[in-house]
């Protein structure tokens, strides 16, 4: 390929992507309608059974090459339903067609940081590298392509694990702050509300959910189903279970809470022991390589030394 065609190629990426950033210049400038309305509708539940939240849709600004990309993304793909869940369970307020569209703009990310760098390298070296070496260069830039997408998808998965352990953290604190509201003689709803007003984090904002369900007239008992089946915990699902059986037989919930939150407390403390015997290991690992060899060397040293003179 001629310098002449790398020019070209190169000022058709710098105008693509002068045009993205106009494009996006153009989207800040100009409020959403959704934007300005959704603040008012926040508790309101959402089609989908998720809450409302005014949040910026990642298609509001792209073009629609990058949609139809998307599109095509997801027909080979596939597994639009998993992704919401996994979006879901993350507390990310997206579409699954944005999810694919944030991972075609990673994979843009690094195509171009690849492509980039044969660019520079042909212009540095003009008439080093032939065809062949473009071939390869393209190569590498399909698969940073890959792995730009891949990485959005691992992403995706850490944001997931990282919001599960939160809740997992939070439970027994709200546990207990229900336990005491509801032995202080108030309605499993009202305790709820009130824990809710109170707190704060990713449960909070699991169970803010369920009191929007069950203010809009969906039953206790499908709205905690409906938190079981969204957050994929088993210690939300037993939470809910025990609430929707509370509520419905008229059981003490107290008990029940103050037990569940013991059974978290308990669980955590053999995970952070568990942890700690997997880190003991590591924790050897600066004495045996630093700290041990200069000990040694510290005291062979003085008597190497003096066998060093009493030979001389």
């Amino acid at each position: 390929m001629s310098l002449g065609a790398w020019g070209m190629l190169l000022g058709a990426g710098v105008a693509a992507g002068l045009l993205l950033a106009l494009a996006r210049v153009q989207a800040i400038r100009r409020p959403p309608l959704a934007a300005r309305v959704l603040p008012y509708l926040r508790d309101l539940p959402a089609a989908s059974g998720r809450r409302v939240t005014p949040t910026r849709s990642a298609t509001g600004f792209v073009v629609p090459a990058l949609r139809r990309v998307a599109d095509l993304l997801e027909r080979l793909l596939g597994g639009a339903p998993t992704i919401q869940r996994r979006l879901d369970r993350a507390g990310l307020a997206v579409t699954a067609q944005d999810f694919r569209v944030e991972q075609v703009v990673w994979g843009l990310v690094g195509f171009a940081v690849v492509a980039g760098g044969g660019v520079l390298r042909q212009v540095g070296h003009p008439g080093a590298d032939g065809s062949g070496s473009a071939m390869a260069w393209l190569v590498l830039a399909l698969l940073a392509f890959v792995a730009g997408a891949v990485s959005r998808d691992s992403r995706l998965t850490q944001q997931v694990a990282r919001r599960q352990r939160r809740i997992v953290g939070e439970f027994a604190t709200v546990a207990e702050l229900l336990a005491l509201a509801v032995a202080a003689g108030e309605a499993p709803v009202a305790a709820l509300d009130r824990v809710v007003a109170r707190s704060s984090g990713p449960l909070r904002d699991e169970l803010a959910e369920v009191l929007a369900d069950i203010r809009t007239g969906t039953p206790v008992s499908p709205a905690f189903d409906a938190l079981a089946a969204r957050s994929g915990l088993p210690v939300l699902a037993r939470f809910a279970g025990g609430i929707a059986t509370a509520v419905e037989r008229g059981t003490p919930l107290t008990d029940v809470l103050h037990a569940q939150a013991a059974d978290v407390r308990e669980v955590g403390r053999r995970e952070l022991i568990e942890t700690a015997a997997r880190k003991e290991v590591l924790m050897m690992a600066p004495v045996v390589l630093l700290v041990l060899p200069a000990v040694v060397l510290v005291v062979l040293y003085p008597g190497l030394l003096n066998l060093h003179l009493s030979a001389g």
